[in-house]
């Protein structure tokens, strides 16, 4: 293959920016065996400051060109007139309409509630209570609070859509739902898309359940992969809990899709879903696993063979990797981010290899 991939890099702050580093380690020609092209844009604070934000709607704009970014978690200020959250300005840029975060088993780490097969939750991007608009009325005691939310029809088949297709592809069954009886037009409006996505794939196991016997039934999981459709609300809440349920947030990460009008993926950002960590700056012993994950989970959306088996081995890499004993101290371990990048390089090398000899 001739044609040479475009990844869009998009830089942070703090141990963010650091972690971003050891994952485009990985991503180097002499590790995956072919070369993919890697545009930056520095999305620090202090450059997003500078530049009033322009940094991110340029980077925005060459996600859009190239299909494909990789984030590094940035600070968002809470002082009212700063520059605010580059997370909101990208979605809203790039159309994003899905957010999908995966929690998985790490080898050595005790998960609760029995959740040892992958649970992905797939949840809208946009709408709901996030950007609301809010007001109160009266005084006192009186006084009443009031907030208009919305969804819209696209957003609800795009997150369904994708939640079966992703089952599918995972062996998983999809699982979870809104709260369609209390809320049947607005929620409702979410659960009508998982019927309809139910029953162009059939063959994709469907257990639709209320909000909160979710919750519930989470904690006495059988151990089947699943995959949760949400409203954004309960998606952001519920993908919390999920993750915590393995652990760690280690082994997650999180994509972030805009899709076309068939509801295909047209431009996937893909991060670690921790923060910066600025008391772990520059002590080289933060985990960089979930970073490395990311960056695998972008490479199985690149449409091309040699990225699905760069993504195989990188995933495979990463959990032998600590499964062999070699973990950062969050972990248990007493492995530095380096290191750990070091083994699963070397692992990745060693797959890709083995398996062009055996032409696997």
């Amino acid at each position: 293959m001739d044609d040479k991939k475009s990844i869009v890099v998009l830089e942070g702050d703090q141990t963010g920016q650091e972690l971003l580093e050891e994952a485009l380690r990985v991503l180097a020609a002499d590790v995956i065996g072919f070369d993919i092209e890697l545009r930056s844009f520095d999305l620090s604070l202090e450059n997003r400051r500078k530049t009033n934000n322009e940094v991110v709607f340029e980077a925005a704009r060459a996600m859009k060109e190239s299909g494909y970014g990789l984030k590094a978690a940035t600070i968002t200020p809470e002082e009212k007139g700063d520059v605010g959250s580059p997370n909101a300005i990208l979605r809203k840029e790039i159309d994003g309409k899905v957010i999908v975060r995966t929690g998985r088993r790490i080898p050595g780490v005790n998960p609760i509630a029995g959740a040892f097969a992958p649970i992905s939750v797939i949840r809208m991007a946009v709408g709901d209570a996030y950007g609301a608009k809010e007001w109160r009325e009266g005084d006192g005691v009186e006084e009443v609070a009031y907030r208009t939310e919305t969804i819209d029809r696209k957003t609800c088949r795009a997150v369904a859509e994708y939640a079966f297709r992703h089952a599918k592809r995972t062996k998983g069954k999809v699982f979870g739902g809104p709260k369609y009886t209390v809320s049947p037009i607005y929620e409702g409006m979410l659960k009508e898309e998982m019927d309809a996505a139910s029953q162009r794939h059939p063959e994709v196991p469907y257990d639709p359940q209320l909000i909160d016997a979710t919750y519930a039934l989470l904690l006495n999981n059988p151990g089947d992969p699943m995959v949760i459709p949400a409203l954004n609300r309960d998606g952001d809440c519920l993908s919390d809990m999920v993750l915590q349920l393995f652990g760690s947030i280690a082994g997650a990460e999180s994509i972030l899709m805009g899709v076309d009008n068939e509801f295909n993926p047209q431009v996937v950002m893909a991060e670690a879903p921790h923060g910066t960590a600025p008391t772990l700056r520059g002590k080289n012993i933060a985990n960089p696993m979930a970073m490395i994950l990311a960056t695998a989970s972008l490479l199985t959306h690149l449409d091309d063979e040699r990225a699905s088996a760069a993504s195989r081995a990188i995933y495979e890499a990463t959990i032998e990797t600590v499964r062999e004993g070699h973990r950062t101290a969050d972990l248990g371990g007493s492995a530095t981010t380096s290191e750990f990048t070091d083994e699963v390089i070397n692992k990745v090398k060693t797959k890709l290899e083995v398996w062009t000899s055996l032409r696997m």
